[in-house]
């Protein structure tokens, strides 16, 4: 059962080192304390340690990551030695319930996932790795469901909102991307049912021409939380539009529904 959330971005850059001089940037710097404090808040939530950790993140195909892996990011050309946090070899399994198992290096947002865990936590809970490529809404909730059925778990989801926010987006400006970006980030800090149905409701083509990279993984959140019968509390959030492309950072426990407008 889901207990809780923490939903992350996915951009390398808050891979101390990735981003080179521009590392060190005060909004850069405050994205990154604030994605290791919604990944710690959430792992808090079972403090006992009984919980399992799932990573879900954007990637070119639905697969539970298997094997030895790194999570660094020499995927977009950046050195493990040019990281500033350790970059081990580490051997995942693959959860009981979800997608097919398959080996092979870290997508980025996931290297970035996985990083935020081994910073924020304390070593001791089993973490998996499961990266969702598809379009289809509901095959990804039900992958959510299915995660989360076996005992108290956390997810911990990366994902971003649109690359396309003025001249100096990553990607060409859309003007649709504020509105857009905007609603999902006063969704997810005011937490509830309505958090929910905005993710659920936010239209995969229109994601998609947005560069809204979340939207897959979020989708998965959609799914362990209809699964569980709970709503989302949120107990920090953060965001920002950096560089022309929308980050946040959240922690969300999981409530009764009705404890939680």
């Amino acid at each position: 059962m889901l207990v809780a959330a923490a939903l992350v971005p996915d951009t390398v850059l808050l891979l101390p080192g990735a981003a080179g001089g521009a590392s060190d940037e005060p909004g850069l710097v405050v994205l990154r304390d604030a994605a290791l404090a919604a990944v710690a808040g959430a792992l808090a939530t079972v403090a006992d340690g009984s919980a399992r950790v799932v990573v879900v993140a954007p990637g070119r195909a639905d697969r539970a990551v298997v094997g030895a892996v790194r999570p660094g990011a020499a995927a977009v050309g950046v050195p493990d030695a040019f990281i500033g946090w350790p970059v081990p070899t580490l051997t995942l399994e693959a959860p009981r319930a979800g997608p097919a198992p398959a080996a092979g290096a870290l997508a980025v947002p996931a290297a970035v996932g996985l990083q935020l865990v081994l910073r924020a936590g304390d070593g001791t809970r089993p973490v998996h790795v499961v990266e969702v490529g598809t379009r289809d809404a509901a095959a990804l909730r039900d992958a959510g469901a299915r995660l989360c059925a076996d005992g108290p778990t956390v997810l911990v989801v990366v994902g971003s909102g649109s690359a396309r926010h003025g001249p100096d987006a990553p990607l060409a400006e859309d003007p649709a991307a504020p509105a857009v970006d905007a609603a999902v980030a006063d969704a997810v800090a005011g937490g509830g049912r309505r958090a929910r149905d905005v993710l659920a409701g936010l239209d995969p083509v229109a994601a998609e021409a947005l560069a809204v990279s979340g939207w897959a993984p979020w989708q998965v959140l959609v799914g362990a939380l209809d699964a569980s019968g709970g709503v989302a509390r949120t107990v920090a959030c953060h965001d920002d539009v950096w560089r022309g492309a929308a980050h946040g950072a959240a922690c969300w426990r999981v409530e009764p529904a009705g404890a939680t407008s």
